[in-house]
């Protein structure tokens, strides 16, 4: 993959992914967008990856859109389309390129992703560098970390799925609060309110989460790290728990035929488990688990 707006580099296992535009606070464009939904993509079938953790270049995590980018529409939106809901049931449909919202393309890749995805907020990020971190699994901020939620006072709505996921990690009176004043947040907030997991110095950040990636994924079932990621996050918005039981069963199943096996044993000969197990390589019913939702389903 030829990288842009981004680096990468695998430590051990973690991929350290750079938001890497500094002398313009990284702020967001579409190509990174599409930098950014190809490698959570592509870290799904990356047996080196055990985990990713996010972080950006220079002083600041993400300045939002770029608002100095060329074309008609800063989002990179096709302003002579007219859409409709109906023309939103296919996510996969290329006809509604011009319309899906960029950052959603993220979020959605994130939200897929069978690998643990750690922010490492150090600096700045709003708008699109706030919304981009919720969906992933932690959010570690420096103290010069401050985030916002900045859309009203632009005049537009919040995006890339935030909607759902932000309402979700501090409350509906929170999320509400923080969309209507469009504040910058200090990490102490942060903090207070859960969107952090922890507060750190600036030069000890990126090896706080790294040693949280450790901690998450090392000597762990690839996929039932994969297995428990998705199911955490999909199977709170079923509308029943025997929704969530469906679900839970088939994981539990083949996780005790393939990792599962030599885990028990393990645990009972009182020696490390050895797993073969490939996040690449998910049970059957998996994909369609996952990708119903995309068509409709």
């Amino acid at each position: 993959m030829d990288l842009t707006t981004l680096t990468h580099e695998n430590v051990d296992g973690v991929l350290i992914v750079r938001l890497n535009r500094p002398d313009h606070l990284n702020a967001f464009t579409v190509v990174m967008a599409e930098e950014l939904e190809a490698t959570f993509r592509a870290v799904n079938d990356d047996d080196s990856v055990r985990a990713v953790v996010v972080t950006g270049n220079g002083r600041a995590f993400c300045a939002g859109m770029d608002l100095a980018a060329d074309g008609d529409n800063v989002f990179g939106l096709d302003q002579s389309r007219r859409p409709t809901l109906a023309d939103m049931d296919d996510l996969d449909d290329p006809a509604i390129a011009g319309v899906r919202d960029t950052g959603g393309r993220v979020t959605l890749a994130i939200y897929d992703c069978r690998k643990p995805v750690i922010a490492a907020i150090n600096g700045a990020g709003v708008g699109i560098g706030a919304t981009m971190t919720l969906p992933m699994d932690a959010r570690l901020v420096s103290t010069t970390a401050r985030l916002g939620f900045v859309f009203g006072r632009l005049g537009i709505v919040p995006e890339a799925a935030s909607s759902w996921f932000l309402p979700r990690l501090v409350g509906l009176p929170a999320a509400l609060d923080l969309v209507y004043r469009a504040d910058i947040v200090d990490a102490d907030r942060l903090l207070e309110l859960g969107l952090a997991q922890s507060v750190h110095e600036p030069d000890e950040l990126l090896d706080a989460a790294v040693g949280l990636a450790d901690a998450w994924t090392r000597g762990r079932s690839p996929v039932g790290t994969a297995l428990a990621r998705q199911m955490l996050l999909r199977n709170p918005a079923a509308p029943d728990p025997a929704d969530a039981h469906r679900i839970d069963s088939l994981a539990m199943f083949y996780a005790s035929i393939g990792d599962g096996d030599d885990g028990v044993r393990a645990f009972m000969e009182k020696r490390p488990a050895r797993f073969t197990s490939a996040a690449s390589r998910m049970p059957p019913f998996y994909d369609d688990w996952v990708n119903g939702s995309r068509h409709g389903r």
